[in-house]
Order: structure tokens, then sequence, then C-alpha cells
């Protein structure tokens, strides 16, 4: 199977996974589930990706391309569209071309998936 055909069944299980159960600290997490939750965690677990969905949502219209965000860093245009593409790879953050460019948005119901699931309180 192609890396992009990966992508796509990570995608689809990310949002199948967050919301459909109740946050961590009233039940015990599954295995599948634990596996794919990491992957959107560890994707965020990188400053300049958790700066980068922060750079998004927060931009006007909630959308953006590499060109609107790169002045926020010094990174090259590459770098900062790889990391793009990995919180996009996890289902955190949409995309959609447009000509030449490529426009980020956050995945609103895989962001709400995440915080019901993490944002339970403790007994």
């Amino acid at each position: 199977m192609s890396k992009q055909g990966r992508e796509l069944i990570e995608l689809a299980r990310l949002s199948s996974v967050v919301g459909c159960g109740p946050p961590l600290v009233r039940e015990p997490i599954q295995a599948e589930p634990a596996v794919v939750l990491s992957r959107a965690f560890k994707a965020l677990g990188d400053p300049v990706r958790l700066r980068l969905l922060s750079l998004v949502a927060s931009h006007a219209d909630g959308e953006a391309c590499v060109c609107d965000l790169q002045e926020a860093f010094n990174l090259s245009q590459p770098t900062i569209s790889h990391h793009l593409k990995v919180l996009h790879s996890t289902g955190l953050l949409d995309r959609s071309k447009r000509g030449v460019w490529v426009y980020y948005k956050v995945n609103t119901e895989a962001m709400a998936g995440l915080a019901a699931l993490i944002g339970g309180t403790t007994r």
C-alpha cells in the first residue's frame, strides 16, 4: 500500500476514534485507539507543529497556506510544508488545493474529539 493510502486510512481511523467514547479518566482506552491517538499527540508534541496548528486556527477565515505561515518561523518553505503534511496525515488539519497553493484548515471534529477525550474530570 502506498504512503498516501496509509495516510488516508489513518485520517479515517482518527475520525472514528475521537469523540466515540468516554474521556480517558472514566474508562481505559483500548489498544487500537491508543495507537491512533498517540500519533496525533506525537504530531502535536513538536513545538513547530503545535505553533503551526495554532497559527492556522487563528488565521483569517481559519485557513492558511505555507506562504502565510513561513514568516513566523526561521525555517524553509519545504520544512514548513513537511510539518503541515504531518499534521494533515494525522487528521488534525484538512487541506484543499487552489491553483498552485495548498490551504490548510483545522479539522474541528478531530480537535473537538481530542478535547473531549482528555477534557474529562477525575473521579
